[in-house]
């Protein structure tokens, strides 16, 4: 098996047809079309369902797509390691985080690897979170994680713990304790993502168990204007309540929530890219 006949394969997945896939890749049909097949008789398996007028991949197709688009992944960070990349000149890193950590911590982050190494492009893909985030890592997508992190986990580093308070209008403020108890939440109005575990679990713990005045919002923005407008109070980490909340009052909660915050390096030997941009974490986290 040879790195063409992977490239034409993921071609074909990605276009849809092999008229379209050797339009883009600039050979003929009947060569595209040949590939395919002495690629499905090396491998001993049917890669496309045939049927109809678009290819569909089938279920062998679909595991040998998430192999060859790894493969392609690894030979192009290779590349990059060859093309002057050594130095970080040049090069390229991909980091998959969710909307958690959007503001904090990875804008610090992103600034501070900027300076340090401006000629590196920095990818940021966006996962809904933990399970979208393990599967663009297992797919090869990205070499670099920002995401929830218990401490002692496997090639996981500690950047912080992101103490989480409660934002809430003036005039919902005002009959509130400070610190305000976890057991008040179940008759405060919310603003809150519930398919964050993290936040799930402190506003049940709180009483509410999904039968409180909650408005479940997984949209940050969304969020963001509703409890702008007086709909609700929501629970995030203090440093986004001070950049996104500045004008609404903060509450810590008793006791205290926190979540901890790391980076993960995809399994294997990382690229310079990759390493650099974990060495300038690894500084943060000590600052």
């Amino acid at each position: 098996m040879d790195l063409q006949s992977l490239t034409y394969f993921a071609a074909v997945v990605d276009r849809g047809s092999v008229t379209r896939a050797a339009e883009s890749l600039y050979i003929s049909q009947p060569s595209l079309s040949q590939s395919i097949r002495t690629l499905e008789r090396r491998l001993g398996v049917t890669l496309f369902d045939r049927r109809g007028g678009r290819l569909e991949l089938t279920a062998d197709g679909r595991a040998f797509d998430t192999a060859a688009r790894r493969i392609l992944a690894d030979v192009e960070r290779a590349k990059e390691r060859v093309e002057a990349v050594r130095a970080l000149r040049a090069g390229r890193v991909d980091l998959v985080t969710y909307p958690a950590f959007a503001i904090d911590p990875l804008v610090d982050l992103l600034r501070r690897f900027r300076q340090r190494h401006p000629g590196v492009v920095v990818r940021v893909l966006d996962a809904a979170g933990p399970d979208e985030v393990d599967a663009t890592m297992r797919r090869g997508d990205a070499e670099v994680a920002v995401q929830d992190a218990p401490r002692g986990a496997q090639r996981t580093l500690h950047l912080c713990d992101q103490e989480l308070v409660l934002v809430v209008p003036t005039a919902l403020a005002t009959r509130l304790p400070n610190p305000v108890p976890r057991a008040a939440l179940a008759d405060i109005p919310l603003v809150i993502d519930l398919t964050d575990t993290v936040y799930a679990e402190l506003v049940a713990t709180g009483g509410v168990r999904g039968g409180g005045p909650v408005l479940d919002c997984t949209h940050a923005n969304a969020t963001r204007e509703l409890v702008l407008a007086g709909a609700g109070a929501t629970i995030v980490p203090r440093p986004v309540a001070r950049a996104a909340f500045a004008q609404l009052v903060h509450r810590p909660l008793s006791p205290p929530a926190a979540r901890a915050v790391g980076l993960t390096l995809r399994a294997g030997k990382p690229s310079p890219a990759a390493a650099a941009f974990a060495s300038v974490a690894r500084a943060w986290s000590g600052r």
